[in-house]
């Protein structure tokens, strides 16, 4: 690098950017691909604070109390289509295994959208156009009504409103072993949204799964409450004016 330049350039009021920090900037992610871990320990963010640990689970609860308020009816209309279209003994909620904070596996609840035969050769990865998915399902998952009961989760304290995005064990064991960094994604509770689900369109696949984790490095490096609410609002423009990458 040519250092004596920079350093003038520097003296002489020019904002000087190392590559990693002006890539951050510019695409809202953190570039694996050029990534140091010295960047990681030393540089900006990557923190826990106690104040903000306050501060996200107080919105978290008061949040989680009024979400429940409003969604209880449509939560029932849900319910209710659920079960005719699959009959009344059918479920309409289901539970599944997911990875949290530390690594900390534990149950997310969901309306169940895909057809009850969906998993009989073992887990599989969502796709965009799923043929497992159900005509309920389909509706529910573009207005994000499937994901109404994990607000449950949030009361409990497995989830937050805002995070990265909770995946299977059997999917995190094969990622953490072929994705850098991937298991850096757990340092915080996993949202309902979150910045990589807004940034990046639906995916299925190892590459997907790098490129999400990008996004996710951001988020944890720059946690803030107010980022938090930037991703609540937008969130809401893409499920009610059906903006943005879902």
């Amino acid at each position: 690098f040519p250092i004596r330049e920079l350093l003038q350039c520097r003296l002489a009021g020019v904002d000087v950017t190392e590559l990693l920090s002006f890539l951050e900037r510019e695409t809202g992610r953190v570039r694996i691909d050029v990534l140091n871990p010295s960047w990681m320990i030393f540089g900006h963010g990557f923190r826990r604070d106690p104040l903000r640990l306050f501060s996200a689970r107080t919105m978290d609860l008061l949040a989680s109390l009024a979400v429940l308020a409003v969604s209880l009816p449509f939560m029932l209309l849900t319910l209710i289509a659920i079960k005719i279209e699959d009959g009344w003994r059918a479920p309409a909620l289901y539970s599944q295994c997911r990875v949290g904070r530390g690594g900390r596996t534990f149950r997310v609840l969901k309306f169940r959208s895909m057809r009850l035969d969906a998993e009989l050769e073992g887990a599989q990865w969502a796709q965009r156009q799923d043929p497992r998915v159900t005509r309920v399902g389909a509706v529910i998952r573009k207005l994000r009504v499937d994901e109404l009961p994990q607000v449950i989760n949030v009361l409990r304290g497995h989830m937050s409103f805002v995070g990265p995005r909770p995946e299977r064990p059997e999917f995190v064991a094969h990622l953490a072993q072929e994705v850098p960094y991937y298991v850096q994604r757990h340092c915080v509770k996993p949202g309902i949204t979150g910045w990589a689900q807004l940034c990046y369109p639906y995916g299925s696949s190892e590459q997907d799964a790098l490129e999400k984790l990008q996004y996710d490095l951001y988020y944890i490096k720059n946690n803030s409450l107010l980022f938090d609410l930037a991703i609540l609002v937008q969130t809401a423009e893409v499920v009610l004016l059906g903006k943005g990458a879902r």
